[in-house]
């Protein structure tokens, strides 16, 4: 296989077959309790001194629509079950191949049930309560450069108190 200098692709210069990357579509979501509040959980990677929390995530399955991909993770993750859903935009997120599809939805039954495999913790957070634990560094929320913290920051109204810290 040889690069194929017009398209992001790679061709055999013997066949002419052309192949081009993966791409997996994930949905990302930040969902909003009735009262307002943000869900945000914490990873079973991420746990430690000063756990990040964010928005869930998750791959969408063959032959499954994104909307309904967002009710399925949120659902299978954190037990809340979700109704309205609204798309915002993308970000590719090149490992693993993915595109993620950042949405805002809105919870129907806040009811917390994460599932302790994935997601270890999930809380609804008000702005104020969001704010005070990423200034003081109780928390942590995803990087600047990140969906997760657009969709976060959309929420919250202005870019979040404190530092990101990268984890190692």
């Amino acid at each position: 296989m040889e690069m194929d200098v017009n398209e992001r692709s790679m061709k055999c210069p013997e066949d002419g077959l052309v192949s081009y990357p993966r791409l997996s579509p994930a949905v990302i979501m930040l969902i909003e309790h009735p009262d307002g509040r943000a869900l945000l959980a914490t990873n079973v990677a991420w746990r430690g001194p000063k756990p990040m929390y964010s928005t869930l995530a998750g791959f969408v399955e063959a032959g499954e629509a994104a909307e309904a991909a967002v009710r399925r993770e949120v659902q299978e993750e954190s037990g809340v079950t979700v109704g309205e859903v609204s798309y915002l935009g993308s970000q590719p997120w090149p490992f693993p191949w993915s595109l993620m599809l950042g949405y805002h939805a809105r919870a129907l039954d806040p009811t917390i049930a994460v599932d302790g495999v994935e997601i270890v913790d999930a809380r609804w957070f008000s702005r104020a309560e969001l704010g005070a634990a990423c200034a003081n560094g109780t928390i942590a929320v995803p990087p600047a450069v990140s969906i997760a913290r657009k969709l976060i920051e959309r929420w919250y109204g202005s870019p979040i108190p404190g530092e990101w810290e990268m984890r190692r």
